[in-house]
């Protein structure tokens, strides 16, 4: 949403809640006049339905009784707290002016009023509201800036490192299981000094978009650095992360790098690792195991998977040898057994 752009009178949504029909006219005349979308009904709870549905930017509470005034502004506060609420009254006195501001009001205007001033203080508080939605709006463009890394637009890893610890935590609640992903790519260096590192940085950008493609929206990717990344999947076991991390493997090798003259094709090593359910690990830990199966997919031989060995890889493992062993027994007892002619089938058929 552009926040420079100035709305139009149209666009701004103004209730009046007043427990006197006339009153409300007299209110709402001004405000139209204005141009203002402006609405009025004459009773807190209808006020409280209009609310809902409606949203209002301003809310102006006129009632004769003190109690009813106050009761009023206690229970919109509850369902709208940063509308901006405008008072009404009769009473003039200080005591009656502190009492309603401080009961929850951002304004106080004294009847009889005098249109334009009303219309001063509603542009007032349209203003303020306006200013605070820019501090907003730009609040959040800072966070996100301060949780991304600038080159990939994914994760830095002060801002993983948040999520896993969230992850962990819900895993050990449900007994679900965490995998953290961590992989490089094979002779980067080569890729700067044999080219220029704008290139490099196009490259590791590329990456980026790669990782965004083979991720789903609940895993969570980011640059760990240079040229290493980290992902971790939720709710995987080790068989699906076995298989995503070949997917991965597979997707960028048969990937080629291309900007400008530059040309080029590159793997990837990984390494990664899956908690246990229940498991009370910290995510520095479970970091430092994918590092290390990082670290042995490298020493042997690069463009692989290796794991972090833990007892649900070993009953995964356990598993598919089981699975294995079933299948080649299972064609092994086809194979020797008795050959049946067709002749022969008939006739069994037959009787």
């Amino acid at each position: 949403m552009s926040q420079d752009i100035e709305r139009p009178a149209k666009s701004r949504k103004i209730l009046v809640i007043d427990d006197d029909p006339q009153g409300i006219d007299v209110i709402l005349e001004p405000l139209k006049w204005e141009g203002y979308n402006a609405v009025g009904v004459d009773s807190l709870e209808e006020g409280i339905r209009v609310i809902d549905s409606w949203m209002p930017a301003i809310i102006v509470v006129d009632f004769k009784d003190k109690d009813q005034r106050i009761r009023a502004i206690a229970k919109i506060r509850e369902i709208r707290p940063f509308a901006s609420l405008l008072l009404l009254s009769d009473e003039s006195s200080t005591e009656s002016i502190i009492l309603g501001l401080d009961s929850g009001a951002d304004d106080y205007i004294v009847k009889p009023f005098v249109p334009l001033e009303l219309l001063a203080r509603v542009r007032t508080h349209l203003r303020i509201r306006d200013l605070q939605e820019q501090l907003m709006y730009a609040n959040e463009k800072l966070k996100e800036l301060a949780d991304t890394d600038d080159l990939t637009g994914l994760l830095n890893m002060r801002s993983l490192y948040q999520k896993l610890e969230f992850e962990l935590q819900r895993a050990r609640r449900f007994g679900r299981q965490v995998c953290v992903i961590m992989f490089d790519m094979d002779h980067f260096k080569g890729v700067n000094d044999g080219h220029d590192h704008l290139f490099g940085s196009f490259v590791i950008s590329e990456m980026g978009k790669i990782v965004r493609a083979n991720t789903r929206n609940i895993d969570i990717p980011a640059r760990y650095g240079g040229d290493e990344f980290l992902i971790v999947l939720t709710e995987v076991n080790f068989e699906g992360a076995l298989f995503y991390c070949e997917r991965l493997r597979k997707s960028v090798e048969g990937t080629t790098f291309r900007s400008g003259d530059d040309e080029i094709q590159l793997t990837i090593s990984v390494g990664f690792a899956v908690t246990d359910p229940y498991e009370n690990i910290s995510p520095k830990e479970l970091v430092r195991r994918a590092d290390h199966a990082l670290y042995e997919a490298k020493e042997n031989g690069r463009n692989k998977v290796c794991y972090y060995k833990n007892k649900s890889s070993e009953e995964a493992l356990e598993r598919q040898n089981n699975k294995a062993k079933e299948v080649a027994e299972s064609s092994k007892k086809k194979k020797s057994a008795p050959a049946v002619s067709a002749t022969k089938r008939r006739k069994s058929r037959a009787g």
